[in-house]
């Protein structure tokens, strides 16, 4: 037993410390993985079990100028990384087929890797959505995909941070930040009375569009021949982004395109309202 134990504390040390990324090594959070599952299976608790028990005999909580505040702060800060991902990798030199991690200490691969953190940094701060819809008592919207997506995303970007600070895998952060950039945006002009609620199918059609881009951009790095990114990437994004694919869609239907049955008789027939228009149900 005692052996055991100390292969699997070897192997969680060559994994932890030596294969990471020693640039991002001592960056918040990074330095081992327990504090960001930490942060995820707190987050899981309570919006899955400790919020609905302390919000069940309290008032929804009014959240509009918080969630405003919030909202804004997203637009900033997506923008800000959408910036410059654009101007320090993709509209530079960096390719959609394959793109191999900078590794070295130059300036600019820095800063690429420190981005690659903030953008972390930020998929953890998107927790508060799900918070947000516990306090206001919203938890019909805290749905399998909802919780899936932000969980995933704060551990996926937590080891792209770890391991791959840079490269390849920052074409999704890019697409992802842009997506925001809508999506917060529509979220603060609706709280303000400048939009309204119908444009929320587009943006779903813009989070489809995105997950077929990954989904794209994994498949080629899976065709290319060796260029320094790890393939086996491909393996865990492929399918992940399948299954996103599915989960939207399947979203999309029910939510934009599913026509409500109406309520039947019991003579067979549909009911109807003065008016003649037939009632959904």
């Amino acid at each position: 037993m005692a052996t055991l134990i100390r292969h699997i504390y070897q192997g969680y040390r060559y994994i932890n410390d030596e294969l990471s990324d020693p640039r991002t090594q001592d960056f918040f959070l990074i330095g081992s993985p327990w504090a960001c599952l930490g942060i995820v299976g707190f987050y899981l608790y309570f919006v899955q079990d400790l919020g609905p028990t302390l919000m069940a005999k309290r008032k929804p909580f009014n959240l509009d100028r918080v969630m405003q505040l919030y909202n804004a702060i997203q637009i900033v800060l997506c923008t800000f990384l959408l910036y410059k991902a654009l101007d320090l990798a993709w509209l530079r030199d960096y390719s959609f087929y394959c793109e191999p991690v900078d590794y070295s200490n130059t300036p600019h691969a820095v800063e690429i890797a420190r981005l690659v953190w903030v953008y972390f940094i930020l998929k953890v701060f998107d927790l508060l959505d799900t918070v947000f819809f516990v306090l206001r008592k919203k938890q019909n919207q805290v749905s399998f995909l909802h919780v899936y997506h932000h969980a995933g995303m704060a551990i996926g970007t937590w080891a792209a941070t770890k391991f791959l600070a840079g490269g390849h895998v920052t074409f999704l952060g890019t697409i992802n930040c842009f997506v925001h950039v809508v999506m917060y945006s529509h979220y603060l002009a609706t709280s303000l009375g400048f939009s309204k609620p119908w444009w929320k199918k587009y943006i779903t059609q813009l989070q489809l569009t995105q997950f077929f881009l990954i989904l794209v951009q994994y498949i080629l790095l899976a065709w290319v021949d060796d260029c320094g990114f790890p393939k086996w990437i491909s393996a865990v994004l492929i399918p992940q982004n399948l299954f996103m694919m599915v989960l939207f869609a399947d979203f999309y239907y029910k939510t934009y395109i599913k026509k409500r049955i109406p309520k039947a008789t019991q003579n067979g027939f549909s009911s109807e309202s003065s008016n003649g228009k037939t009632k959904s149900q």
